[in-house]
């Protein structure tokens, strides 16, 4: 295994492009078929597109923002340097992860929307990919995962204390980033966005374990821990461009919509891809004892024995019983309801888009309100 040194990125600037990746981006690599399941909620084979198809959606968002993107990758290397080699060895092996970005591209297409021309968008959307990989790699160490995008995680070569003191790096670097910026109103949109990324994190371990968590109170997780900085990303896109309320409004609801059916959808995948595809362990959702959108939806459709079955496994944790949850899951079609439920998110992400002006960068953002459900049909 190579670890990578201090001075990685003046030797290979193309291997410290963005740091660590994002869960999202994770997900956008997981390119799966179409679900094989018959349903009367949404007809799959009529909708369902093909693989490029899917890639192409991400692309022609992508494309819109690439020159503005390879200033944000420039400003994260800077940033990213530090004086002590394992702060540089850690996030240097998460660096060459690769990844899309999508949540720096959110900030740059908000702003796009409105013709910002500032620059502090390239300072903004580096500030929310710290922020993420900052999360991630406290993910890491609280879930106990040992794979991320199909390598080992950070805390899995280095330890958990390398691997928390190395997101704290993060956290504070990104708060120096954010003074930079000079907009009040930046920093704090940032600062609740983190406090409430964190509460996300305490409810979902709160929940673990709990066989009796109410959709209600997935969603509560989900648009804590995950839509919150897909909501501020577009958000502040606007505020940097001083839109009106409305539209600072519409694009928050946007990315708040947007950010809960990419998570819905990971969620899905979770019991319907393979270690390749998703980058990480299938069935990690159950093995750490968390009841997801499939599994309720599979609790509440299921007949007593499935429901016990269900039950069990999440309260027992590991894998022990995944073959009978997974039939358990497909009998009950609890994966094409939890897929309505990433599509009305993203309608509803869509929805929220007619209060922009058209424009090439607002039908980049509802391409990709398209791809986040395409994944998984």
């Amino acid at each position: 295994m190579i670890i990578l040194g201090q001075n990685t990125a003046a030797r290979s600037p193309n291997l410290c492009l963005t740091i660590i990746a994002t869960k999202l981006c994770q997900e956008e690599q997981k390119l799966i078929e179409p679900l094989r399941l018959s349903c009367h909620y949404i007809d799959v084979n009529s909708i369902a597109p093909s693989l490029q198809e899917i890639s192409d959606l991400a692309e022609q968002s992508r494309s819109l923002v690439a020159n503005g993107m390879v200033e944000v990758d420039q400003l994260i290397v800077r940033k990213l340097a530090s004086e002590v080699a394992l702060i540089n060895q850690v996030s240097g092996y998460i660096i060459n992860n690769g990844g899309k970005r999508l949540r720096p591209q959110l900030v740059l297409l908000a702003a796009g929307c409105s013709d910002y021309r500032g620059g502090f968008d390239i300072n903004v959307a580096a500030i929310i990919e710290f922020i993420h990989t900052a999360t991630l790699l406290h993910d890491d160490v609280v879930d106990e995962s040992s794979m991320r995008r199909g390598r080992d995680t950070a805390n899995s070569v280095w330890g958990n204390e390398a691997a928390v003191l190395v997101g704290d790096f993060l956290y504070s670097r990104s708060f120096e980033m954010m003074v930079e910026v000079g907009n009040p109103r930046v920093m704090e949109i940032l600062a609740a966005t983190t406090n409430r990324i964190a509460e996300g994190e305490v409810l979902q371990l709160l929940n673990v374990h709990e066989p009796d968590i109410t959709e209600a109170q997935y969603l509560e997780v989900v648009r804590a821990k995950t839509a919150k900085l897909f909501e501020a990303a577009a958000r502040l896109g606007g505020v940097l461009s001083a839109v009106d309320q409305t539209t600072e409004n519409a694009l928050a609801a946007y990315g708040r919509h947007l950010g809960t059916a990419f998570q819905i959808a990971d969620d899905v995948l979770d019991y319907s891809s393979d270690a390749t595809q998703m980058g990480k362990n299938v069935g990690d959702d159950l093995a750490e004892g968390k009841t997801t959108l499939p599994l309720i939806f599979a609790m509440q459709r299921g007949d007593d024995s499935q429901r016990e079955l269900i039950r069990q496994a999440i309260r027992e944790g590991g894998l022990q019983e995944m073959d009978q949850v997974m039939k358990a899951v497909n009998e009950t079609e609890a994966l094409t309801a939890s897929i309505e439920c990433a599509k009305a998110e993203a309608q509803q992400a869509l929805t929220a888009l007619d209060e922009l002006t058209p424009n090439p960068y607002r039908d980049a953002l509802a391409k990709l309100a398209d791809f986040a459900v395409a994944r998984v049909h």
